[in-house]
């Protein structure tokens, strides 16, 4: 009876704690196994890397009201609550993945996550004030390097195998050349330079695929042109997307969607989730009460016609609006989707209808394997 009530409350425990995925299942006192989950990327997936490195507020979503809806105070993640990574563990029966950058932790059970907002596949993309994606991948290796410490090397290629790597990035490449008209931007036609993001992109997967990483994710084609800072940046025509943004992105899925197929055809057991968000993304601005919003173009937080300063949170020493319900609008801030919108992609990512992830698998069914 004593056991049987122990057992009861051990359950009970388990079930409290905010990483229920530690807790053993059953009486046999063994964890389930979990696929470990990597995540590099952008604002989209950083859950508080910039935090710990010295940048610009601009950079950083670290003061209220960022994070008011479901953690209570400001995490570092860009909305109003969690993020695609967190929603993805969670459907994969993971706990929070914490950031790299986080003091104090080193335990990869569950995997890591090294984005870093204003993060760009290019190291020219906000040099010095972020990380970029080749220096996230040079974070994985040091991972690699003490999981082998740990598990041994047939072990650790074992364990990232098994793994799943979640990328997102690309955005920062292409907004803010565009927004600056940055040299490396200017001196190349539109096919050369996004030839050089998804080149530099397919370099980090085969980096990580030599160490073994197999299954891949990709976030990609959100209608950047339609952000609400986007839309005041030509007085003359406020309120429409920027056209060379949308362009961008359109050119950068086909290629990146290219780019896949070929890898696939010559790196033995690869498999990828391509996620293609343009056309739910722009549906749900152009249409928001049909996805159960009531604002899909002003941003909830921020200044400015469309609250499309980039003030959220008093960032960069500004006064800032902000809405009265969040979970009425599309966009959190200037830039970034609330949580609402997040929940809802990460949904369509994970369970795949077949005009999101295209050709390739869901989520799901790469943690299944």
């Amino acid at each position: 009876m004593a056991s049987s009530r122990l057992h009861i409350f051990v359950l009970a425990f388990c079930a409290s704690l905010l990483f229920p995925s530690n807790c053993s299942h059953g009486d046999s006192g063994l964890q389930e196994k979990r696929a470990a989950l990597f995540i590099f990327g952008d604002s989209l997936f950083d859950v508080g890397n910039n935090n710990y490195i010295n940048t610009t507020i601009s950079f950083k979503a670290n003061n209220w009201p960022y994070g008011e809806t479901f953690f209570k105070y400001p995490t570092g993640r860009a909305s109003d609550g969690r993020l695609i990574p967190d929603f993805i563990a969670e459907y994969a029966k993971l706990p929070f993945i914490p950031p790299y950058l986080q003091p104090g932790f080193n335990n990869y059970t569950y995997g890591v996550n090294f984005a870093s907002a204003g993060g760009g596949a290019l190291s020219e993309t906000h040099q010095g004030f972020v990380k970029d994606l080749k220096t996230q991948v040079s974070y994985f290796k040091n991972v690699e390097k003490q999981l082998r410490h740990k598990l041994g090397d047939a072990g650790a290629y074992t364990f990232l195998s098994e793994a799943v790597y979640l990328i997102s990035i690309g955005s920062n490449d292409y907004y803010t050349p565009v927004l600056t008209n940055s040299s490396l931007f200017a001196s190349h036609s539109h096919e050369e330079y996004v030839g050089m993001v998804v080149g530099n992109l397919t370099d980090v997967i085969k980096e990580i695929y030599k160490k073994g990483g197999r299954k891949f994710g990709f976030a990609n084609g959100v209608p950047l042109g339609c952000i609400p800072s986007m839309r005041i940046l030509k007085p003359e025509n406020i309120g429409d997307c920027a056209e060379e943004v949308t362009a961008l992105v359109k050119l950068h899925s086909r290629v990146v969607a290219k780019a896949l197929l070929k890898l696939k055809s010559q790196l033995h057991g690869f498999r990828y989730s391509n996620a293609n968000f343009y056309t739910p993304l722009t549906d749900t601005i152009n249409n928001p009460s049909k996805y159960g919003f009531k604002e899909g173009k002003m941003a909830c937080c921020g200044s400015g016609p469309y609250r499309g300063i980039m003030s959220c949170g008093g960032k960069n020493g500004s006064e800032f609006q902000l809405c009265d319900n969040v979970t009425e609008y599309v966009f959190f801030d200037s830039a970034h989707p609330t949580e609402r919108v997040y929940q809802k992609i990460s949904k369509l990512w994970w369970s795949g209808s077949p005009n999101v992830t295209k050709t390739s698998n869901n989520l799901k069914e790469l943690f299944e394997v």
